[in-house]
């Protein structure tokens, strides 16, 4: 703050942390300050804004300063102003038309809320406005048509309503427009934006629009290298994608196509396609099979939510396998197939793309036969996802050589194996899901010390897995030990990126939680869960599963465990649910339980469990249906008082022994419909949606 002639100062990515100091606003000759990336936090200095000769302003990048836009009373010197990934937040003022010399304003990813000003049309030297991922409202002003130097627009991800002025064909320099992921309604007729002939960006994907275009394919056209077009209502391929040529990313997703994809898609762009996306359509099938397969650099295809019956590409509806052209494609990232009617057995190529593909999705069709044999090293891929096919056979041991896999969803088909322990090498591996196949045997345990070390998910429940519960494991799921706090929510997720585009795709999964199964389209990455329900498990709960101490749901029902409930299950201090029902467990119910605050849901229903159940915190919310079947228990909510029961945490010599009229241990396996009132709901747990599946995109 001493320098009083100092005219730039660059800190940028750099190791500086702590408050942006005051003095800064001492320094009246600064023209420049870049502060972007470094570690600062605290409120921003308003007094900053007002330096006389200041015209470059960045502190972006930097999530932990906050702020908010002071009033200007006179015109401002400033050019260049990014305060992109902050954490300033209020309303933009309405003297923001005095900042008159603006070229660029990133106001993306903060927390600004309330309508765009009208007056931010006075900034007419404007090229560059990004304002996307706040919480904008109302409509989008039609006097930003008067931006006529505009080349960048960002609206995207806000809460803007109304329709899309049709003022914006006066903005004749537009390179990059993006309206998607907002509230906006009414009808758009494309033409308005094909006769901006410097547009090589357009999204309008996520909003309630309806789209026209009567352009046809012979018209002098803009070149677009994005368009996106998702939920727009479309009931027909726009023809004007004839006489696209350099397309690098096509969203088409969640339309009304219907029927046959015509065969001049496949030269759409051909040569620099490598992002299409069709998913959650009403498609069928290929008009017609190429000599070659189309985009033949294509990175991303998302078919999956449509009607496909045949071959990519399809010859005929009739057919109704995976062609093998696709092994001529060498480029593939991305390949979601799912939710579709496709069947046969999966070409034997499949694990050649392992090195190119990073995530694969062929879930909810018909496939049948063995998994691709042979899964060679140097694999990228981090997502692999066939359940809900009539897949056979036994898993592949080459997926060992897919190390840098964080995903693997097998359940819910007619796989033949024992447990896989092998996969316990994959250094990355969050989810494993094996439910409902064949698996079976005795889970041993493992043979290292460094066994599944990321493993946060694990459901291998309704199979036939045998003995004793598989207590060396637990020792050894180190992620699952660890309770994370982290400053903000990220998911379980692949990003990738390419020239002018970047997206992510989120893994989701099926968990039974609180007895229901409920669809997470969204996995938070510190998400633990144990299913191991509904095999043939027995002998005692081990003490040492208490050891998972970020577990958030365990699910153990419907096996033949003995013994008593373990009270180091009250370590588990992040547990929300607790199934041990259908079991054979005797004793009382630990005290301990009752220290688990987030604990939201418990069943011990149908064991033989005595005695009184424990009182206070999350345990004064649960209700009978959590602990019928034990007629030993008593107290609230059961309408047994404690005085007549007797609490002996012995079991009983045989089942059968004691299943008199008046034993205590009257135990009934018959199956009931249960309903559960699941009390205060507390925890970290989001994107749960019961009965539907979905994937999610990001752009």
């Amino acid at each position: 703050g001493h320098f009083s002639r100092l005219a730039y100062l660059d800190l940028s990515h750099s190791v500086f942390s702590g408050r942006v100091p005051q003095s800064l606003a001492n320094l009246s000759f600064l023209t420049d300050l870049r502060l972007d990336n470094c570690a600062l936090y605290g409120e921003f200095p308003t007094t900053i804004f007002y330096l006389p000769n200041l015209q470059h302003l960045s502190i972006g990048d930097n999530q932990d300063i906050t702020g908010h836009l002071p009033e200007l009373y006179s015109s401002s010197s400033l050019e260049y102003l990014s305060l992109r990934q902050t954490s300033f937040f209020g309303e933009l003022p309405a003297s923001i038309g005095n900042f008159n010399s603006l070229s660029f304003l990133d106001l993306g990813n903060c927390n600004f809320s309330g309508s765009i000003p009208p007056s931010i049309s006075n900034l007419t030297h404007l090229n560059f406005l990004d304002l996307p991922d706040n919480t904008f409202t109302g409509h989008i002003p039609s006097s930003l048509s008067n931006l006529t130097q505009l080349t960048y627009l960002g609206l995207s991800n806000n809460h803007l309503e109304g329709s899309i002025p049709i003022s914006f064909s006066e903005l004749k320099n537009a390179e990059f427009l993006d309206f998607s992921e907002n509230r906006l309604s009414g009808m758009v007729e494309l033409d308005v934006f094909l006769k901006l002939k410097n547009l090589s960006a357009l999204m309008l994907s996520s909003n309630n629009l309806y789209v026209l275009t009567k352009t046809s394919s012979n018209d002098t056209l803009p070149q677009f290298h994005t368009l996106a077009l998702g939920s727009c209502s479309l009931s027909k391929f726009p023809v004007f994608l004839k006489n696209q040529s350099n397309l690098i990313w096509l969203d088409l997703r969640g339309n009304n196509f219907q029927g046959l994809i015509p065969k001049w898609m496949y030269n759409v762009s051909v040569e620099a396609l490598r992002a299409l996306f069709l998913d959650g359509n009403f498609l069928t099938a290929f008009e017609q099979i190429p000599a070659v397969l189309p985009w033949r650099i294509v990175e991303y295809l998302t078919l999956g939510g449509n009607m496909l019956q045949g071959a990519l590409p399809i010859p005929a509806p009739s057919t109704k396998q995976i062609s093998p052209l696709i092994c001529n494609v060498s480029s593939l990232e991305e390949l979601l197939l799912f939710d579709n009617n496709l069947s046969g057995t999966l070409p034997h190529c499949l694990g050649n793309f392992s090195s190119s593909l990073s995530v694969f999705d062929l879930s909810g069709n018909n496939f049948y036969g063995p998994i691709t044999k042979t899964w060679p090293k140097g694999s990228s891929l981090r997502m692999i996802d066939l359940s809900q096919n009539q897949l056979q056979g036994q898993l592949p041991k080459s997926l060992a050589n897919c190390t840098m896999l964080e995903y693997l969803h097998v359940g819910t088909n007619q796989i033949n194996d024992t447990f896989p322990f092998w996969l316990g090498t994959l250094p990355q591996l969050k989810l494993l899901v094996l439910r409902s196949n064949e698996f079976y045997g005795v889970i041993r345990n493992p043979e290292t010390n460094h066994t599944f070390p990321m493993l946060r998910i694990i459901d291998i429940s309704h199979n036939h897995f045998s003995g004793n519960l598989p207590s060396g494991y637990f020792q050894h799921w180190i992620a699952m030990k660890t309770v994370e706090s982290t400053a903000q929510l990220t998911f379980m997720q692949a990003s990738f990126s390419g020239e002018g585009w970047d997206s992510q795709f989120s893994y989701s999964v099926t968990i039974t939680n609180r007895g229901k199964e409920l669809n997470y389209y969204m996995i938070q990455d510190t998400l633990s869960a144990v299913d191991l329900s509904s095999n043939r498990f027995e002998g005692k709960i081990p003490e040492d599963i208490g050891n998972l101490k970020a577990l958030h749901l365990l699910n153990l029902s419907n096996n033949a465990l003995t013994g008593q409930i373990p009270p180091s299950l009250g370590s588990m201090t992040e547990l929300e649910s607790l199934d041990l029902s259908r079991n054979k467990l005797y004793g009382e119910i630990p005290p301990k339980l009752t220290e688990l605050n987030f604990l939201a849901f418990v069943n011990v229903s149908h064991n033989s469990l005595v005695g009184p159940i424990p009182r206070g915190r999350q345990f004064d919310t649960f209700q009978n249906g959590s602990y019928e079947g034990n007629s030993g228990l008593c107290g609230n909510p059961l309408s047994n008082k404690c005085e007549n029961v007797n609490s002996s945490p012995h079991p009983p010599s045989t089942f059968k022994e004691n299943q008199g009229s008046n034993s205590a241990f009257e135990f009934d396996w018959k199956v009931v419909a249960m309903g559960y009132a699941c009390g205060l709901v507390v925890g970290v747990f989001i994107g749960q949606i019961v009965g539907m599946h979905t994937r999610l995109f990001f752009f």
